[in-house]
C-alpha cells in the first residue's frame, strides 16, 4: 500500500499535453470527484464546488482569460475550482446540506444548532481574510486529493492559477460569495508528447526551520 501511494505521489504531473480525441467518460469524473470529497475541512464543511466545462466553446471562453494556454481547451474536461467564502454563513444553503449531515449522525442535536452557527460566524466570519482563508484552504485539500484521484485513475491534471480572476468570475456569471483558487484541466496524456523528468523538490532538512 505504501508503495502504490509513494508511485500515485510521483506519478501526478502537471502535465501540458492532452490528447483531445480521448474523453473522460462522465461516470469516471463523478468517481474520482466523490473520492475527492474525503477530504478535511473545517467543521467538515466542506466549501468547494466547480463548474464542469467540456463543450469547446465554453472551453475556448475560458482559455482566453488563462494566458491562452491550450490544454484548457485541448484537456476533455477544464474545471473551475470554487472557493465558498460564505460556506460558513448560516444563510448559506450548502451549511444546511452539511448540518443536515451532522443532525442525522447524531454528531450534532437539533438544540445545539445555534452554537454551531456561533462558532462558524467566530472563527470564520470576522473578517474578509478570514473568511478567504477558510474557503481557500480548505478548497486546496480538495483540488489536491481531486488530482491524486485522478492519477490514482490513470488520468492527468494540471493544475493553473495563471488566469483573469475577475474576468473568470465575470465570463461564467459566478457569484460574488466564490474565489477562484485555481483551473485543473483533466484528461489523457497526448501520445506524441514528452512528460518532462520529475523536477527536484525541497529536502526535510530545507524544509524545516527555527526562529530565534
Amino acid at each position: 500500500m505504501e508503495k502504490e501511494f509513494k508511485q500515485i505521489l510521483q506519478n501526478r504531473r502537471a502535465i501540458n499535453f492532452f490528447n483531445p480525441e480521448r474523453d473522460v467518460p462522465e461516470q469516471l469524473l463523478r468517481e474520482l470527484v466523490e473520492e475527492a470529497t474525503h477530504s478535511p475541512s473545517s467543521f467538515n464543511l466542506q466549501p468547494w464546488n466547480m463548474l464542469v466545462l467540456r463543450d469547446k466553446e465554453e472551453k475556448m471562453r475560458l482559455q482566453k482569460l488563462a494566458m491562452n494556454q491550450p490544454k484548457v481547451s485541448e484537456a476533455p474536461v477544464t474545471l473551475i475550482i470554487l472557493a465558498d467564502t460564505k460556506a460558513w454563513h448560516k444563510e448559506n444553503d450548502a451549511l444546511h446540506i452539511v448540518l443536515n449531515h451532522k443532525l442525522q449522525d447524531g454528531e450534532l442535536k437539533e438544540e445545539q444548532k445555534d452554537w454551531f452557527f456561533g462558532v462558524c460566524e467566530r472563527l470564520y466570519g470576522k473578517s474578509r481574510d478570514s473568511e478567504l482563508a477558510f474557503a481557500v484552504k480548505n478548497t486546496a485539500f480538495f483540488a489536491m486529493s481531486l488530482m491524486y484521484a485522478a492519477t490514482a485513475k490513470g488520468l492527468q491534471t494540471h493544475p493553473m492559477d495563471g488566469f483573469d480572476h475577475d474576468g473568470v468570475k465575470k465570463e461564467f456569471n459566478i457569484p460574488e460569495n466564490y474565489w477562484v483558487p485555481l483551473l485543473m484541466s483533466v484528461g489523457y496524456h497526448a501520445d506524441n508528447a514528452e512528460i518532462l523528468p520529475v523536477k527536484k523538490r525541497k529536502s526535510y532538512d530545507e524544509l524545516v526551520l527555527t526562529f530565534p
